[in-house]
């Protein structure tokens, strides 16, 4: 087991707790990264052997010199990846000095002028590879796997899949541990994690005053029913596995992408299992890697593809239906008969107004690479997979044309007004959307038409 101080600080750097003062990063950066280090013809000993050994000495409490030695003699820059996985575990003291050295020598560059360097070494080095792009070292997912599953032995299936998709450069800790509670289960995790809801109660728009009218909800609409599940709620539990209209529904919410989506996880093929979502406490490029309970298949949170496991030797992608962020009292004069959350999640407890405390209001807490500049890095946006393509709308400049009678159109994708909230069509037809922080969409859908005009 990793060393309980090492777990106690990354616990505590997870929350966005200690450290420097972080900057104002809502804006796009205007700062540069450099050329990508080149890979030599002719590099060193194979460093797979040394980096076991520091992998084995840091889970045993120590950074071993000696082996970090060994990696940089290497000269192959792509074990930079395994340095900055490090880094997520020792973000302090002269190991991260030694580290911060090993990955100059490697890549040749100084990350020190990146602004972000100061807030945080592992987050500006990690920036620097995604801007990258370097291929991951060899063996790379075996090496991963050593370190991560010293601290959460449930991930071992996640590495096991020498088949997966996962793109295990871009993958970190979250700063919670797995939820592998069963379907039902109204326990807390024991050791910390994100505790998805199965089936929790919910109550008629009237009982559901307790919840102020200028709070937001996430409401969705399949058949005849509606439901609002309130943001606060949502922001504890991030999960939420329930029936509606008839559907099984799936309902992840990524606070740190501001990204609640709504899967049809009955929508899958004959002989297939309707999977659980649960949260699995990693991180892709800042988006929850949520996992299949019955199955451990990961999916890409933000597309409903498996990218593990059973379900993605069946190439699973899970349905999505529109989800529409909203303020309570919009929703429900739009939605007269819609049905709320209980107050309680079902579990007799309380929910904070604001449970997160403002963390994400000066930008992303996890590395994203360079952020597309057409937008700040925190707006929002509503994405739609149109026909031509995926499109981006700027949710506060189309709130305002479509309130001043302005038609909001790109790319074949018009939206609509939906209480507070926005809804795409496409040939007169619904189509899936959601909002999001434009960093993740842009991200994900980096081919993405963002409508104009914009009145900033």
């Amino acid at each position: 087991m990793l060393l309980l101080g090492i777990a106690a600080f990354l616990a505590l750097a997870a929350c966005g707790g200690g450290g420097a003062e972080r900057p104002d990063v809502s804006q796009p950066s205007t700062f540069t990264y450099p050329p990508a280090p080149t890979i030599p013809p002719s590099l060193g000993a194979d460093a797979t052997g040394a980096a076991r050994k520091l992998i084995s000495g840091l889970v045993a409490g120590n950074l071993d010199q000696g082996a970090l030695d060994e990696v940089v003699a290497s000269r192959d820059p792509r074990m930079a990846w395994l340095v900055s996985d490090l880094l997520r575990f020792i973000q302090s003291g002269s190991e991260q000095e030694a580290l911060v050295a090993a990955f100059g020598t490697l890549t040749g560059v100084d990350a020190s002028p990146d602004p972000a360097f100061a807030e945080s070494p592992w987050k500006s080095i990690t920036n620097h590879l995604f801007a990258w792009d370097l291929p991951a070292p060899p063996r790379y997912r075996d090496l991963k796997g050593r370190l991560f599953t010293q601290l959460e032995p449930g991930w071992q299936p996640f590495f096991d899949d020498a088949d997966s998709e996962i793109d295990w450069r871009v993958v970190s800790w979250g700063g919670v541990l797995i939820d592998n509670r069963r379907p039902g289960d109204k326990e807390p995790c024991p050791r910390g994690c994100i505790p998805a809801l199965d089936d929790p109660p919910v109550t008629a728009a009237a009982r559901g005053n307790w919840y102020p009218d200028d709070r937001l909800v996430f409401g969705v609409v399949v058949g005849d029913e509606a439901l609002a599940l309130p943001k606060n709620i949502m922001e504890v539990h991030e999960i939420v596995n329930i029936t509606l209209g008839g559907r099984r529904l799936g309902i992840p919410y990524c606070t740190l992408c501001g990204s609640a989506q709504a899967y049809l996880t009955d929508a899958v093929p004959e002989g297939v299992d309707t999977p659980v979502l649960r949260t699995s406490g990693l991180l892709s490029r800042s988006n929850k890697v949520m996992y299949d309970l019955r199955t451990h298949s990961v999916f890409d949170t933000f597309t409903g593809r498996a990218l593990s496991g059973p379900l993605h030797e069946r190439k699973i992608i899970l349905r999505q239906a529109t989800l529409v962020t909203s303020t309570w009292g919009e929703w429900k004069a739009a939605h007269p008969d819609t049905r709320i959350l209980a107050r309680d999640g079902g579990l007799g407890r309380s929910y904070p107004a604001d449970p997160l405390g403002g963390r994400d209001d000066n930008g992303p807490i996890f590395p994203i690479g360079p952020a597309d500049p057409r937008l700040p890095v925190q707006a929002k946006v509503l994405g739609v997979i149109g026909s031509q393509g995926p499109v981006a709308f700027p949710v506060d400049q189309a709130r305002s044309a479509l309130a001043d009678g302005a038609s909001v159109e790109a790319a074949g994708v018009s939206v609509s007004a939906d209480g507070g909230g926005l809804r795409a069509r496409v040939g007169g037809r619904d189509v899936p959307a959601h909002e999001a922080f434009w960093f993740a969409w842009s991200q994900f859908n980096p081919d993405t038409v963002v409508w104009t005009p914009l009145r900033r």
